[in-house]
């Protein structure tokens, strides 16, 4: 009696026990499924532009998403280093304006983790302008590349993501409209900024930016010569450019004092953001940003 009862609480006992085991695997399975693909990218448009691609497929961090920081003193850290170790797609913008992943992703293996150079997709080159978020081809580009890059690594997410990718495709469409639209009304009207941030976005509209040399000393944190600087005063008193696009994330007392000097004298001034803004879309943070532009080349 006692043996047949050991046995028979053995069988049961063995039985719960595969019944647990197979339950845990299979939560351990949805689980990580659930989890998505890991994406980790430096800047938050660009995480942010991965989430609306990959939706629920993805698990995307954005190391640098403060949009009220200034991304010149970001420093790495050791959670930053974990992130990049899991990532199956890293996404960094190159061109020299985020050099610290360089060392970082040096050992990752290439053969294992998708790295993209977004500089290298839209061919900008070291030394040429870095902020090419504001570069109307940009998104575009990168969004067919994360839609395909998705549907490789998860064959079973491609009907999902490609039906992001259009949608956010007809949106962006919107936001190429309206650049046209601005470049027809104003191209050619000579504007300033405080550094190239703009840049790319200026150039669509067909706008005539004015004192590069300035902008380049600003956004590579030296000096401008006191001729740049008087030649940039000039332009502001003598109103010869019609709006001042400043970086909002950046401030420091030269650029300020421009900024007082355009309102002084009336002219519009602009700020645009090296970071995107929390609680936003691409195309509705573009959209903005092309809104304010209208608005103050309107009151020149």
């Amino acid at each position: 009696m006692h043996q047949g009862y050991s046995k028979n609480n053995f069988i049961k006992v063995l039985n719960m026990k595969k019944f647990g085991l197979i339950t845990l695997l299979s939560i351990i399975g949805a689980s990580s499924f659930a989890a998505g693909i890991n994406i980790v990218a430096a800047e938050n448009f660009y995480g942010e532009l991965a989430t609306e691609i990959g939706g629920k497929q993805v698990n995307v961090q954005s190391i640098i998403s403060n949009p009220d920081a200034d991304p010149h003193l970001f420093t790495t850290s050791p959670s930053t280093s974990k992130a990049l170790g899991q990532a199956q797609i890293i996404i960094y913008n190159g061109a020299d304006y985020d050099s610290w992943i360089n060392q970082m992703i040096a050992g990752v293996d290439k053969k294992k983790v998708i790295i993209i150079n977004v500089a290298d997709l839209v061919g900008v080159k070291s030394g040429q302008n870095p902020h090419l978020w504001y570069k109307p081809d940009t998104f575009p580009k990168l969004a067919k590349v994360l839609a395909d890059k998705i549907a490789t690594l998860n064959p079973t997410a491609a009907s999902e993501v490609n039906q992001n990718l259009a949608t956010f495709i007809k949106g962006h469409d919107t936001v190429i409209k309206m650049i046209d639209t601005t470049k027809s009304k104003y191209a050619g009207t000579p504007v300033t900024a405080t550094e190239p941030v703009y840049g790319y976005m200026a150039d669509a509209m067909g706008l005539k930016m004015e004192g590069l040399d300035f902008q380049w000393k600003v956004m590579n944190d030296t000096e401008p010569t006191p001729k740049m600087i008087a030649d940039y005063q000039s332009r502001l008193t003598n109103k010869q450019v019609k709006v001042l696009f400043y970086n909002s994330q950046v401030s420091d007392s030269i650029t300020k004092n421009m900024q007082d000097l355009a309102k002084k004298n009336n002219i519009p001034v602009v700020g645009v953001t090296e970071t995107m803004p929390a609680n936003t879309t691409i195309n509705k943070w573009l959209t903005s940003e092309v809104e304010n532009t209208n608005q103050a080349l309107a009151k020149k």
